[in-house]
């Protein structure tokens, strides 16, 4: 298995321009954002949504605001994954509904409920503040998505380049309840990819003990 997962590992590569001939199976596409909602997340409260987009007219529309990135048109399936805002809001109620979903006494609910207010009170205090955290969660998505697509020999492209105003507004989100994190193409290369660089192990692992 280790073998497995590190053969994974030497597949991804950012892919630049996708074979538009070549489509992700219905299964496959599943796996991959499954690999996505099954990721940890702060609190359990799973901040994220992803939007699959297969319209070849959609994908058009979102190009130009892409930095005109040619994976955006010649992938598969886009996946946009957008960062929860007002679910992560105590006052919300899906904070609650997310804690319940184990069952425990009243008196423990209430004790998590305040943990997660008085922990985060800051990071709650503005849709600005939410967004740089919830954020930050969708990257563990992100890459459990990528690397369950490389188990499978499927490409992706992790993607920022964007202008998120204008994107929000092509897929008419509303960004009171969620904003735009990242998007990712998948889909299969259409050339080899180039020699993977990275830093030695010894210059980015330190062990204390």
């Amino acid at each position: 298995m280790k073998n497995k997962f590190l053969e994974a590992m030497d597949f991804r590569h950012a892919c630049k321009i996708f074979d538009e001939s070549k489509k992700i199976s219905d299964e496959e596409i599943r796996f991959i954002v499954e690999m996505g909602r099954k990721s940890p997340s702060s609190f359990g409260m799973e901040p994220w949504k992803f939007l699959v987009i297969t319209n070849e007219e959609l994908k058009k529309k979102l190009r130009p605001f892409c930095w005109d990135q040619v994976q955006i048109t010649s992938c598969s399936h886009l996946v946009v994954i957008l960062a929860a805002i007002e679910a992560v809001k105590p006052e919300s109620g899906e904070v609650l509904k997310k804690f319940s979903r184990r069952e425990m006494p009243k008196e423990q609910l209430d004790f998590y409920m305040q943990l997660y207010t008085n922990h985060l009170q800051d990071t709650l205090s503005s849709d600005e503040k939410i967004y740089a955290w919830t954020s930050k969660q969708t990257y563990i998505a992100l890459a459990n998505m990528m690397t369950g697509a490389a188990y499978l020999h499927i490409d992706s492209c992790p993607i920022e380049g964007f202008e998120k105003s204008k994107v929000e507004e092509i897929l008419n989100i509303d960004t009171k309840q969620y904003q735009l994190s990242v998007i990712v193409p998948f889909g299969y290369r259409l050339h080899e990819r180039s020699q993977q660089l990275r830093s030695p192990y010894e210059d980015v692992v330190e062990y204390i003990c």
